[in-house]
């Protein structure tokens, strides 16, 4: 699994990438609607989800944690397309949908930070971007009745926070990349 992320480093560095500008858009139009809410959350899910898959998918045959990439990548893509199939959804429903996919999230990157401890350094990273997850899901199921600004500036902060998170995961990843190996001349 290390190696199929260290390969995939760049995926996680768009999700973290997606993830911060989620997360300003939040905090920048406070004014926004619902509607535009659901469909922004919508399209970070889904675009969040296919890179999962992408990461997924692109794992060798056999690799440890790969039904664990494609479940979290099925689960975005799943949490976006219903959201974008029912607009018209109630704020309660899609704080439900945004807690279930964030606690679900967070549970499997927390699973695979402890698989790969022994492989990784500083795989509290992980552990800490999936415990956010995991708390910021937990929070809105407690807190539902939160005011609409109260709730955006919420997933703003976890959305940078996270993102935040990724992006150092990302390139701490990309730093264990061996770089390619070139041929030398002898003379």
């Amino acid at each position: 699994m290390l190696e199929t992320l260290k390969r995939g480093w760049w995926l996680l560095v768009l999700r973290g990438i997606f993830a911060v500008a989620f997360g300003i858009l939040a905090f920048v139009k406070p004014n926004i609607t619902l509607a535009a809410l659901v469909l922004v959350f919508g399209a970070y899910a889904l675009i969040n989800g296919i890179f999962m898959l992408g990461v997924g998918l692109r794992a060798p045959k056999g690799t440890p944690g790969k039904g664990t990439l494609v479940f979290l990548g099925l689960v975005g893509v799943a949490a976006g397309i219903l959201t974008f199939f029912y607009p018209n959804i109630t704020a309660l429903s899609l704080l439900v949908v945004i807690a279930w996919w964030a606690i679900l999230t967070g549970i499997f990157e927390i699973a695979a930070a402890v698989k790969l401890r022994k492989e990784l350094t500083n795989e509290w990273v992980m552990i800490l971007s999936g415990a956010l997850s995991v708390a910021f899901g937990v929070l809105l199921i407690a807190k539902p009745n939160a005011g609409a600004l109260s709730i955006i500036w919420l997933i703003g902060i976890y959305a940078v926070l996270y993102g935040i998170l990724l992006l150092a995961l990302a390139f701490r990843l990309k730093g264990l990349v061996s770089p390619p190996r070139t041929a030398t001349r002898t003379a």
